[in-house]
């Protein structure tokens, strides 16, 4: 009976102090009302639209009324003949972007750090976020008339240097390559902007027991600067592992053609085609549902990871 009403006495008090809480961080909540907003009206609210993936679609009936056929469509994508070509040319896409793209802003970000002129920092951190402002369809245009073989800049240079011209965007091997270096110089700059910030924090005081200890430029970098963004590194990285196979659907779209679709067709661009220009709207569900699964494993195996060989992980 003591217990029970112990328990009643300590609920109040409990809900008080979190009235108290949200009352005084009441500013800070304002400020990520509009955040939460986003994630459930254009995130979460359309996961709905996920039962199509199990039922045969009729666009006249609506989704409650079109018929249920279950798995149906995930067994027909799993035996279809270009499962596996999809599969390898989205994985790899996004492993090159992974690998390159991934430790571009931090060594970009480190640079900037031991950089003491502040104009040339300032330039080259404006000159480096500018092209993400800049829409996929302007960069591609950009790409595309780089590399066109009748005058295009990268074929000139080449020419110069009496090498015969290559048509890049006929030619399937050299797709991943104009993918990734176009995604690391769009986005590069921008990515710099949570790695400099997690610099700014590094105490100045294990700097200057660095000087005192004799550490080099290179020394202080291995043992005070990468330590100190150790954990942004590692989230940063766990985040970036779950999205390996979400390729942006447009810059793909935008490069690609009939020729280099042995290397460039990937999940986004077939369920473009399968659910827009078909108009086979549950299969094409089934495809981004199997997507979106995968994902899903790949950042739990990999914060599994980190967590047995680190502090560091997501949760």
């Amino acid at each position: 009976m003591a217990h029970i009403q112990a328990e009643t006495e300590i609920r109040p008090s409990s809900i008080g102090k979190l009235g108290k809480r949200l009352v005084k961080s009441k500013l800070l909540i304002l400020m990520f009302l509009p955040c939460l907003l986003y994630y459930i009206l254009f995130k979460y609210y359309p996961m709905i639209g996920i039962v199509v993936s199990f039922k045969n679609y009729n666009l006249y009936k609506g989704i409650w009324a079109s018929d249920w056929v279950g798995f149906k469509y995930y067994i027909t994508f799993f035996h279809n003949p270009d499962f596996w070509l999809l599969f390898r040319n989205t994985f790899l896409l996004g492993l090159y972007k992974l690998l390159f793209g991934f430790p571009a802003p931090v060594i970009l970000a480190l640079l900037l750090n031991e950089a003491k002129n502040i104009l040339f920092k300032r330039f080259v951190q404006t000159a480096t976020y500018l092209p993400h402002f800049i829409s996929n369809v302007i960069v591609a245009s950009m790409v595309t008339m780089f590399l066109s073989p009748t005058g295009g800049l990268i074929n000139r240079v080449m020419n110069a240097f009496g090498v015969d011209t290559i048509n890049f965007l006929t030619e399937p091997g050299w797709f991943r390559s104009i993918y990734v270096l176009s995604e690391i110089w769009q986005h590069l700059g921008w990515e710099t902007i949570i790695y400099l910030a997690a610099l700014s924090s590094i105490d100045s005081s294990l700097y200057e027991a660095a000087d005192i200890d004799g550490a080099g430029r290179l020394r202080k970098i291995w043992s005070v600067t990468l330590p100190g963004i150790a954990s942004a590194i590692v989230i940063l990285l766990l985040l970036n592992v779950g999205k390996i196979l979400e390729i942006g659907f447009e810059k793909v779209y935008l490069l690609a053609n009939p020729v280099t679709y042995e290397t460039a067709d990937i999940f986004s661009t077939y369920v473009y085609r399968v659910g827009m220009t078909n108009g086979n709207f549950s299969y094409a569900s089934a495809i981004d549902m199997f997507t979106g699964v995968v994902s899903v494993v790949f950042i739990v195996s990999a914060n599994y990871i980190s967590r047995k060989l680190s502090d560091n992980s997501l949760w």
